[in-house]
């Protein structure tokens, strides 16, 4: 049932769509990911590392909302379930227990790099089917690759 009407023509609706539901899912874990690290890093950098981690549960949250919200502009209901969240989430499991400083550092580098590559190809795959959705991804990632870069960073 569409409530709302896209203006999309359906196989750009279903292309978007996808990515959308797809951006949705990753960015919903990477801050769960980031958050359960978050209250569980230990050692030497912890307080550097406990934030920083607060602010890649921001940015996360922050574009969740703002993806699930253009899904919806374009009458696609989304789904950010705990269900559809732990099936479909392109990142891969984090330890749990204590999570000593560089492994929290290393966890987040990959999970944002598994992100990051599944960003850049809803970039490319919305590309003409639509720039508005496109520019989202594209904003997305760069916020992405920058806390990427900073955790690297950390690790040396």
């Amino acid at each position: 049932m569409y409530v709302v009407k896209s203006p999309l023509p359906d196989a750009d609706l279903k292309t978007v769509s996808e990515a959308l539901q797809g951006a949705l899912v990753d960015l919903v874990d990477l801050s769960l990911v980031a958050k359960q690290i978050h209250w569980n890093v230990v050692g030497p950098r912890f307080r550097t590392v406990h934030l920083q981690l607060d602010e890649v549960v921001d940015t996360a949250r922050l574009h969740s909302d703002t993806v699930a919200e253009r899904a919806a502009t374009l009458g696609v209901s989304p789904d950010g379930r705990a269900a559809t969240v732990a099936g479909s989430s392109g990142i891969g499991k984090v330890p749990d227990g204590w999570v000593k400083d560089t492994d929290a550092v290393g966890t987040l580098v990959d999970a944002l790099g598994a992100v990051i590559t599944r960003m850049r190809a809803r970039v490319e795959s919305t590309a003409e089917a639509d720039p508005v959705s496109q520019d989202i991804f594209i904003e997305i990632t760069a916020d992405l690759e920058k806390h990427h870069w900073m955790f690297q960073a950390e690790n040396g």
